[in-house]
């Protein structure tokens, strides 16, 4: 059964990206690539990837996966990435089953759910759009890592009030100065 998890590294203070859109302050972190090998794990079981643009342009950019497609594939391998975008001057990355989407969360459900088959569908992020995915009724679990550090401002890591009974805490653990949370959203 296909679930939607948003699976996302977040400061103490609860966000992605601090105020530069920048997520430099992750790989300071102790443990941070310790971090990352757990979530290899999960991408493992992933069919879809789903990406509002602000994190796509910064996955391109960081990576200079323009000059170097073929970072995506080492990176993400053949799964479909569907990015959430208003903008029609995406670059896409030669080789990547990239598509670029608009409009609705919840009319596109349907064809990412389809594109996973039997994986899951990672929601890579921003905040908002995993935020989206909650709104439509389909989010079905949180899957976070909390670094120890806080960053004042920046992008939020769920800019939407879910109540504490429709969250269940399933898993806790440890990796250098994250914290791993594993929640369950109950409908």
């Amino acid at each position: 059964m296909t679930r939607f998890v948003y699976a996302t590294a977040t400061s103490l203070d609860g966000f992605l990206a601090d105020s530069d859109n920048s997520l430099d302050w992750l790989f300071a972190v102790e443990g941070g690539q310790e971090s990352l090998a757990a979530l290899e794990a999960f991408v493992a079981g992933v069919g879809v990837m789903v990406e509002g643009s602000t994190t796509y342009r910064w996955v391109l950019e960081h990576e200079g996966l323009l000059d170097a497609p073929e970072k995506w594939q080492q990176f993400y391998g053949e799964r479909p990435t569907f990015v959430f975008s208003s903008r029609d001057d995406l670059p896409l990355v030669p080789g990547a089953d990239i598509r670029v989407v608009s409009g609705s969360v919840a009319d596109h459900v349907a064809a990412i759910r389809e594109a996973a088959g039997d994986g899951d569908v990672w929601i890579v992020g921003g905040g908002d759009l995993a935020g989206q995915f909650h709104d439509a009724g389909v989010l079905d679990e949180l899957m976070l890592s909390v670094a120890a550090v806080t960053l004042g401002a920046g992008a939020p890591l769920l800019p939407r009030r879910i109540e504490s009974s429709a969250l269940r805490l399933v898993d806790v653990g440890q990796t250098g100065q994250f914290v791993a949370l594993r929640y369950l959203l109950e409908r």
